[in-house]
């Protein structure tokens, strides 16, 4: 079993960046452009901006693998701070303070930094 799946992992792993790339860019896009259209609407330079600006050019790298360990060693902090500071102090239980993504997105995050962008990526075409 193990022979047939791993000439695939490289393009699942590729299917694992883009789906959490997407996924982290809609939170950029809520808050920094307001689409999807909600009630998060942060002033300019404050936490939560600059947070968007990360979600939105760091979901856009993740994308397309670009910069991919650097991008997603970044963003893993960011995730871990964004959780221990809006997230851990509303309750310890991650299902009641709302932080599974905040921590889901941290830990596939740090895993991209070690696995690298997987296969159909920026840095695969520039390494070529």
């Amino acid at each position: 079993m193990n022979k047939m799946l791993q000439p695939l992992a490289p393009y699942f792993l590729a299917l694992l960046r883009v789906v959490t790339g997407l996924l982290y860019l809609e939170h950029g896009t809520q808050k920094i452009l307001h689409f999807p259209i909600s009630e998060m609407h942060p002033p300019m330079f404050s936490i939560f901006w600059v947070a968007g600006i990360l979600e939105l050019v760091g979901g856009v790298l993740i994308i397309v693998g670009l910069y991919t360990r650097i991008s997603a060693f970044v963003l893993s902090g960011a995730m871990a701070v964004a959780y221990f500071m809006v997230h851990a102090p509303q309750s310890f239980f991650p299902v009641l303070n709302g932080g599974d993504a905040a921590i889901l997105f941290c830990f596939v995050f740090l895993y991209l930094v070690f696995a690298g962008p997987g296969a159909f990526s920026l840095d695969g075409k520039i390494k070529r």
